[in-house]
């Protein structure tokens, strides 16, 4: 099974394609690939959506997930805007995973944060070492985007695997 765990944004998006094999789910998961789209601030909003439909149909078509999973929206009350800013990008990864018939699994920040670091509050730099940790990586993924695209793919990973041994 590969997963694409996608932390969506309009500056960078985060991802990473973790492959798991359902016959030995104690193993930890392979990286076939994990890395960010960076986007120019200065261009409009519809281009970078647009750059980001490229950037991550690209990324489909030469990883072939099977699975998906995006962080569900958040809205923190201070700051409005960026849950609109997420869920402009987030629009855009959900239609091209459904274009590419993928299953997505969206998930609560808290739900990633206590599946791979143990706790709901985790800092991005505690996701980031338990992601290495879990990974046996030689250093924590950077920049953050993509550890916690790691740590949204692991998440679905533990689900995924759950139900098909459920």
């Amino acid at each position: 099974m590969r997963i694409l765990g996608i932390d969506p944004g309009l500056s960078r998006t985060g991802f990473s394609v973790l492959e798991v094999d359902s016959d030995r789910p104690a193993s930890p998961p392979a990286v076939i690939e994990a890395g960010h789209f960076r986007f120019d601030p200065k261009r409009s909003v519809a281009s970078r959506l647009a750059e980001l439909e490229r950037d991550l149909d690209g990324a489909v078509a030469r990883t072939k997930p099977t699975h998906a999973a995006v962080e569900a929206i958040y809205s923190h009350g201070e700051f409005p805007r960026t849950a609109i800013t997420m869920a402009h990008a987030r629009g855009v990864v959900l239609l091209c995973l459904e274009r590419a018939k993928i299953e997505v699994l969206e998930l609560p920040a808290n739900t990633i944060k206590k599946a791979v670091a143990g706790h709901g509050h985790a800092s991005k730099e505690q996701i980031a070492h338990a992601v290495a940790s879990i990974l046996a990586l030689d250093a924590p993924p950077e920049p953050a985007d993509v550890a916690d695209a790691m740590a949204i793919a692991l998440c679905a990973s533990t689900r995924l695997l759950a139900e098909t041994a459920g």
